[in-house]
């Protein structure tokens, strides 16, 4: 099967960066292991980030500055501003499309404040904003008639060398979870857009099942770059129990933050990282933490934040109109990935990233709450028309054979694997010990400690195989090499979080609770040469 591009990956990046490739002229094909909308932008439920003229106290400008000063210094000036500034047309052409934003009195896109803003900018739909905007793009993918093929799980990228031996992307090899082959779909150009790596944390994450970073674990063995893989975001309200998200949307309409006394404690509009770290301070202090809207009022919250409402009453057993909300900060959203320049092009060339998976620097240390909604839409269309361009002047032969075996080799021999060790047990392991020593606080001894159970982890690998030997739907199988890619990213993860001898956004040190800029203002830069991790600080 050859392709002019290659998306793989069905969430608002990945249908984003279709589309205009599309519009482009190239012939495209989607591959994602779900279905489109089980993506986790659907997750994104506060809004999209947007400075309209109509916001007189608001300005492109100030979205820039805020944006910056929640990055801490890490993030690209050039790219936060190319962002900021297409926000308008990103929405507008939103809007275009159809996606049914709610709406002020005199019919212009409502806007709320989100975390870290000095305005009301994030343009929303309810408390569902992503949720519509995908099932938008999703529409939209299939009025276009773009093939998109389910149910394919990633396993390598295809690569071959050019005559000056340069290495140049060509496709994927995935296996097929219906059926059990084994299948290479080669293309001019590749495009990742498969989300983030915060199921590392097990059940400790917002995220669904399927964000365990195969794309990003694909890409650094093909000759990408990751960078910044030590910046993880927690969300501070998620449902104390079961981890399902609340909206930021809820404090940006007015919730209160309180503690077992009934005390506020925190500015609950401060950047997401401070936020955070003083819940979980209330709770390693021994309080209980609460989310607060029922001043709102029920009129309100059914028109403004139904869905708060429905999750808090179906995992929690409470009503926000009346009861209090238990809640704790979980893992959330990913800065790092595979490092991007500023056509969305990584290392290998005609790979290109666009999404959670991607770095394009915009987030640095912490990002800005309703700037990933934004940076799908702006970089997707960027990837997509690069993308289409670079296939245009593609002219290399493909030959995928011996990849393709090699692929085949490698799923066939997980299945002679013992299971002599329960891999499901050590991902839930390996999940508290992140979220305890690897999440809003870290030290180095508990730093070295998870490397050193990860290495473990790493060994033990060939007696952890599925039990399922099977062929079709064998997703004991996928789940497997999901784990063996959760361990990979997770040394990386650790190894930058240990180099990182200060805090700064999302990394908070408790040990060095102060920013470096001396040593420290760069970004953590992670290949690998012949299988062996190598790490460096890159301004």
């Amino acid at each position: 099967m050859k392709s002019d591009v290659l998306v793989i990956g069905a969430g608002g990046a990945g249908l984003v960066a279709a589309l205009h490739a599309h519009e482009a002229g190239a012939k495209v094909t989607i591959i994602t292991k779900d279905y489109p909308t089980r993506s986790q932008t659907s997750m994104a439920q506060g809004g999209i980030n947007a400075a309209f003229a109509n916001v007189a106290q608001d300005s492109v400008e100030a979205h820039i500055q805020n944006t910056l000063k929640s990055a801490h210094g890490l993030a690209d000036e050039e790219a936060v501003r190319f962002m900021c500034e297409q926000a308008p047309a990103a929405v507008e052409w939103l809007d275009s499309i159809g996606v049914p934003f709610s709406r002020t009195k005199d019919a212009k896109i409502a806007q709320r404040t989100l975390g870290g803003a000095s305005a009301p900018r994030a343009c929303y739909a309810q408390d569902y904003t992503g949720l519509k905007i995908l099932h938008t793009l999703y529409d939209r993918v299939l009025a276009c008639g773009i093939e998109i093929l389910n149910e394919r799980y990633l396993l390598n990228l295809l690569s071959d060398k050019d005559d000056y031996e340069k290495p140049y992307a060509c496709g994927a090899v995935f296996l097929n979870i219906r059926t059990g082959e084994v299948e290479a779909h080669e293309s001019s150009c590749v495009i990742m857009a498969t989300g983030g790596y915060s199921r590392i944390y097990h059940r400790h994450t917002t995220n669904a099942k399927g964000s365990t970073g195969d794309g990003i674990a694909a890409a650094i063995r093909a000759g990408a770059r990751l960078s910044d893989m030590e910046f993880i975001q927690f969300h501070p309200t998620a449902l104390k129990n079961s981890s399902i998200l609340i909206s930021e949307s809820a404090r940006g309409a007015g919730g209160h933050l309180l503690n077992s006394k009934g005390e506020r404690f925190t500015n609950e509009l401060a950047p997401r990282d401070e936020v955070a770290r003083a819940i979980n301070d209330q709770i390693e202090s021994g309080e209980e933490v609460f989310l607060d809207i029922r001043h709102l009022g029920e009129q309100f919250i059914d028109e403004e934040l139904p869905q708060e409402r429905k999750l808090a009453k179906l995992y929690e057993n409470i009503d926000p109109v009346h009861d209090l909300i238990p809640i704790k900060p979980v893992a959330h959203y990913t800065m790092g990935g595979i490092e991007v320049d500023k056509n969305s092009q990584t290392r290998l060339k005609g790979l290109f990233a666009c999404g959670e998976c991607a770095n394009h620097k915009v987030h640095g240390a912490n990002r800005l709450g309703g700037n990933s909604l934004l940076e799908l839409i702006v970089f997707g269309k960027q990837a997509g028309e690069k993308g289409a361009e670079y296939a245009k002047s593609f002219d290399k032969k493909i030959d995928s054979k011996e990849q393709t075996k090699s692929a085949n080799n490698f799923v066939t021999g997980i299945k002679y694997f013992t299971n002599q060790i329960d891999f499901y047990q050590k991902h839930a392991f390996m999940g508290n010990i992140f979220y305890n020593n690897a999440g809003i606080k870290r030290d180095e001894m508990g730093l070295k400690a998870v490397l050193g159970a990860i290495r473990q982890i790493q060994k033990e690998l060939p007696f952890m195989g599925p039990k399922d030997k099977s062929k079709v739907y064998n997703t004991n199988l996928v789940e497997f090499i999901e784990f063996g890619n959760m361990v990979e990213l997770s040394e990386i993860i650790l190894v930058c979080a240990i180099s990182r001898n200060e805090s700064r956004g999302a990394h908070y040190r408790s040990d060095i609770p102060r920013e470096n800029d001396m040593a420290f203002k760069a970004h953590t830069i992670t290949w690998k040469e012949d299988s062996v991790l190598c790490a460096d600080f890159m301004e």
